[in-house]
């Protein structure tokens, strides 16, 4: 993976990410906090329409460059138009660029929203937008109010984060019942498994037979978790704990070297990849949200060369057999696949072969999950610096995902003051897509 460079404003994406366990929750969300949310799970169920549909959602961090990707403008000036050429899709009038191949062939599968918008060009506020349906104030992330409405399926956490946090990310005060699962570890590494629960899944449960053997080997884990501060819940939810370390579904579900060689090539031996595969093996256990922070597109110089030499081929990659996996294995339809950044690129590239940030006007790319494939809706101006017509906001994007998960965006949630707040305010469903 390459290193991760820092944003325009000098701080490093990783460094931004973390903060969302420190500075959001004020503790580091992984097992303990999952374990709550596995209690919770036991006794709620949501009994919605879309209870079943399950979302991924793929964030590139610093701002994919959509006019390089999904709305060319090959009319436009040279130095709006950039150095790549739009090429066919499998669907006919739909073009995507040049280094998008493979995404070119699975263009059935998703729907593009040319018209995105919010005008938001700073990374943190527009991060928030775009995983909260929040512009200011501090709301929870989509996957904890999905993990907060929902509760779990079978033994794997209900929202999942990986492979690092981010600020924007947590629960805010649903409390750490709907906090995320954080794999915080490279799922392209050889040797890969989650930290928290490699060492509880090698254990012989043989020798687990009786209750006082079972919990003698939580509590041994348990002082593991605290000698790195992460104890947090996890006394109340000991037995819960066990349930998730040994589960059959958990085990399955985090195991890559389970699939074969061939299975892992196909979506990319890099961290995208790999960690769109866990995201399709999380969602088929049980999983109902899970985010993929990828990061280093912040492209202010050398946009181009980055684009074309290492982030395109690995999205092109991992995106279009993230689509036809779930699609032959009959999952798609209750899968919604979701790609952004925070915000776009600018038209106009800069003195150093750059674009900078552009909230203006962007593409975000929906599949699966009810979402039609082969669709364009909306359309940008001729330099892609503005919605030409049908404009769409994140409050838009959040009303049809909740949508499609069937999620109350009326229903009542309390702040931490008990104050009643709705879950989302405003946003009208993009029916277009349906």
């Amino acid at each position: 993976m390459p290193r991760s460079r820092p944003f325009c404003d000098g701080i490093r994406r990783r460094d931004f990410m973390r903060i969302g366990a420190a500075g959001a929750f004020g503790w580091g969300a992984t097992l303990p906090m999952s374990l709550e949310q596995q209690a919770m799970a036991a006794t709620t169920g949501s009994g919605n329409p879309g209870d079943d549909v399950s979302v991924i959602y793929i964030f590139l961090l610093g701002g994919l460059s959509t006019i390089d990707t999904f709305d060319l403008k090959p009319d436009a000036p040279a130095e709006v138009r950039g150095e790549f050429s739009p090429i066919a899709t499998n669907v006919p009038g739909i073009e995507v660029g040049e280094h998008m191949p493979f995404c070119a062939q699975h263009a059935d599968k998703f729907s593009l929203i040319r018209s995105f918008a919010h005008g938001d060009s700073g990374h943190g506020s527009a991060d928030k937008y775009m995983l909260t349906g929040h512009r200011n104030s501090p709301r929870p992330a989509f996957g904890s109010v999905a993990s907060y409405t929902h509760g779990g399926r079978n033994s794997v956490p209900p929202y999942v984060v990986l492979p690092a946090m981010h600020a924007s990310a947590g629960p805010q005060f649903l409390g750490s019942s709907a906090a995320p699962f954080l794999i915080d570890a490279d799922p392209s590494f050889p040797g890969f498994s989650v930290p928290d629960l490699a060492p509880p899944l090698d254990i012989n449960t043989d020798s687990l037979s009786n209750r006082r053997g079972l919990l003698a080997t939580v509590d041994r884990f348990q002082r593991q978790v605290e000698t790195r501060g992460k104890a947090g819940a996890f006394n109340k939810f000991r037995e819960r704990a066990f349930s998730l370390m040994t589960s059959p579904e958990a085990k399955k579900a985090f195991d890559l070297q389970s699939e074969s060689e061939q299975a892992r090539q196909a979506y990319g031996n890099h961290t995208l990849g790999q960690s769109c595969l866990l995201a399709r093996r999380l969602v088929e256990s049980g999983s109902r949200y899970v985010m993929i922070n990828h990061n280093n597109w912040d492209t202010h110089a050398n946009n181009f060369g980055d684009l074309k030499t290492n982030l395109l081929p690995h999205l092109d990659k991992a995106l279009s057999e993230l689509l036809r996996d779930l699609s032959d294995r009959g999952m798609l339809e209750k899968t919604l696949v979701v790609v952004s950044g925070e915000f776009g690129r600018t038209p106009k590239i800069n003195k150093d072969a750059g674009r900078d940030h552009w909230g203006p006007c962007f593409t975000l790319t929906m599949a699966g999950g009810g979402i039609q494939g082969g669709r364009v809706v909306g359309a940008s101006d001729e330099w892609a610096a503005k919605p030409a017509d049908n404009p769409i906001g994140p409050k838009d994007f959040a009303a049809t995902m909740f949508h499609l998960q069937g999620v109350d965006t009326e229903k009542l949630v309390y702040t931490l003051e008990k104050r009643p707040m709705k879950i989302l305010d405003g946003g009208r469903v993009i029916e277009e897509l349906l």
